[in-house]
């Protein structure tokens, strides 16, 4: 997320791995209040953020019962609101292990997990003073964030809590299904502010009890930022925790971007911003869904997210038991096993050159005197960085230490233009899912981008 390193970077064409279409998104201009926060001081804010790379979405919700749609299901017409909530009554938590869950995140590699608190079924997953909980309306009698926070906190991991603005099932909340309004919140004042009452005192329920480092707000798209009170929501969230980080989906008063299941083409515009990803096709647990990406598959789409500066927030979906999928755990441990023996190429380091430079994505360490090449499969020859204006002092594969060969050919003493570096990395080198090599730099890179002209003199 780096800021710094984005303003030089800003412009240069981005890699993506495979043919995704982009659900590219940037973040709305800043609200008035975000305005009034220096650079300098969300830099300061934002920097373990920006720092952490990988994070681990968890939708749980009634919706696991049976497996349909979190929340859409009702909303879509799939089924009633009536026979959607008859899940409350099969929803268990009886093998919930919070401990587990943060050991199987930590594995992974992932620095920050965002729970659903509340999704659009107005379900919370603590013992809220109003609406529906599953403290007393399900067999699960109990809180579930308070557990899950708690084994975060211990094991050094930051906190994310998911919030849905809307309630579907509120009587105060005016939208109920997608063809189905309750009433006109502008004819009906009293009944509106109900409902901003009933949300933003779980919103400080939330905050007082958990005190999360990350807000993920969701649904904004049903009605405007003066309609929701963006702006006094944002403050009070920032009046209990001046550290408090919040997703952009609050209309213009978020701190980063979220674009979603596509990995953008284009680098977004926000200088901080995370890709949330599904591992199937599904947020929430769905049995029938078995259209998973295997391991490979998302690490290739990680390596294309750390490498254009992002996040990734990669999604599982538990049981209504609270016990994990085998196929979402071995894709995780897949996930951490690569992540593990290449950390120094992801946590902490900034967006690498861009395609322009190099045919893959690539990081760089904050000082830039290290750049990070990823490598996808074993190349025909050698690797290839064109314009890198910085003498290579050591080059190696991230994880094993094996020496790279460097050679430099097409540099003229009289031109200023960089030559090509080639790179031969040992055959017994390579990762089984993607190869990491470190460029050791004898000063920050620099990148030679004029236009090529002809040659004048060669004196």
């Amino acid at each position: 997320m780096r800021t710094h390193l984005f303003a030089l970077l800003s412009g240069l064409a981005l890699w993506l791995p495979g043919p995704l279409v982009a659900a590219a998104e940037t973040a709305a201009a800043p609200a008035p209040d975000a305005r009034a926060e220096s650079v300098e001081a969300k830099a300061r804010r934002m920097q373990w953020f920006a720092d952490a790379k990988l994070g681990i979405f968890i939708h749980w919700g009634i919706y696991a019962v049976d497996g349909v749609d979190e929340s859409w299901a009702f909303f879509n017409g799939k089924m009633s609101h009536a026979d959607y909530m008859k899940q409350l009554g099969g929803f268990t938590a009886s093998r919930y292990d919070p401990a587990a869950w943060v050991d199987l995140i930590q594995r992974s590699g992932a620095r920050y997990a965002v729970l659903t608190a509340r999704h659009h079924d107005g379900v919370a997953l603590w013992d809220s003073r109003q609406g529906l909980n599953v403290v007393k309306d399900t067999p699960a009698k109990r809180d579930l964030i308070a557990p899950f926070v708690d084994r975060l906190r211990d094991a050094g991991l930051k906190v994310g809590l998911y919030y849905s603005l809307p309630d579907w099932s509120y009587s105060d909340y005016d939208g109920f299904t997608r063809k189905q309004k309750r009433y006109d919140f502008t004819a009906e004042p009293q009944r509106w502010q109900r409902f901003l009452d009933y949300y933003q005192g779980q919103l400080a329920d939330l905050g007082e009890r958990y005190k999360p480092d990350l807000y993920w707000f969701d649904g904004d798209w049903e009605h405007d930022a003066k309609a929701w009170q963006s702006a006094k929501v944002r403050r009070e969230i920032l009046a209990r925790n001046p550290n408090a980080i919040i997703n952009s989906r609050l209309n213009a008063y978020g701190d980063y971007a979220t674009p979603e299941q596509g990995v953008p083409v284009l680098r977004p515009e926000a200088p901080y911003w995370e890709l949330c990803l599904t591992m199937n096709m599904s947020w929430g647990y769905q049995p029938r869904d078995t259209e998973y990406k295997n391991a490979n598959q998302i690490i290739h789409l990680f390596a294309g997210v750390v490498g254009m500066g992002g996040n990734l927030l990669l999604d599982i979906g538990p049981r209504e038991d609270g016990t994990i999928d085998p196929r979402q755990v071995a894709i995780l441990e897949g996930l951490g096993r690569w992540t593990g023996k290449h950390a120094q190429a992801i946590y902490g380091t900034v967006a690498g050159p861009s395609l322009d430079h190099y045919a893959g994505p690539s990081t760089q360490s904050k000082d830039g005197k290290t750049l990070y090449l990823f490598v996808d499969g074993k190349p025909s020859g050698e690797l290839l960085v064109k314009g890198l204006d910085a003498k290579v002092t050591n080059a190696y594969v991230v994880g094993g230490k094996q020496p790279v060969q460097t050679r430099v050919l097409g540099k003229y003493d009289w031109s200023k233009v960089p030559g090509l570096l080639y790179l031969s990395i040992p055959e017994d080198a390579f990762d089984p899912d993607m190869t990491v090599v470190a460029l050791e730099l004898d000063r920050p890179v620099t990148l030679y981008r004029e236009t090529s002209k002809p040659i004048e003199s060669n004196e």
